[in-house]
């Protein structure tokens, strides 16, 4: 089965380096549904987890109450079903707030092959600006009167006119 991943550069970076670039899967999350409050503390999404866990409080203290019961269910469950279908883009949005840059989105079979293809795509990137880019060095010309290196504008650098 395809998914979609989001590949995340750090602030400030040039290139996309393995070990900097974070790479997340776009998708359900079956541990986020099963644990809400843990999995968004795992990941350090501190706020996501105080409203998760202030959520289900309430939820598990509704469902005490006589004639409650379905509505408790009902907020307990959407938590579930919210962190499960959006925790991962809150792990992203949190990410991009804090300056990560979204560099690229591949669906692939496995993680494993979209970052053969993120990291290859890198690799081709990198060695056409290298090969594209200008060579600035002033050399000599070979004909050059005064064997000098080339100049702009009207007048060499010996000083004649």
């Amino acid at each position: 089965m395809t998914s979609s991943y989001i590949f995340l550069t750090p602030p400030g970076s040039t290139s996309a380096a393995a070990d900097e670039t974070r790479t997340i899967r776009d998708g359900f999350t079956l541990l986020g549904f099963l644990f809400p409050w843990v999995w968004l503390l795992a990941h350090r999404l501190w706020l996501h987890a105080a409203a998760a866990f202030l959520l289900q409080g309430i939820g598990g203290a509704l469902m005490d109450e006589p004639g409650l019961g379905p509505a408790g269910a009902a907020i307990l469950l959407g938590v579930n079903m919210l962190v499960g279908l959006e925790g991962q883009n809150f792990r992203v949005r949190n990410l991009a707030a804090k300056g990560w840059n979204e560099d690229a989105f591949i669906a692939a079979d496995t993680i494993g092959i979209a970052e053969q293809v993120y990291f290859s795509d890198r690799a081709a990137i990198a060695a056409s600006d290298a090969a594209a880019a200008p060579d600035w060095q002033n050399k000599a010309r070979p004909n050059s009167p005064h064997g000098h290196a080339t100049s702009l504008g009207l007048f060499g650098f010996d000083g004649g006119r």
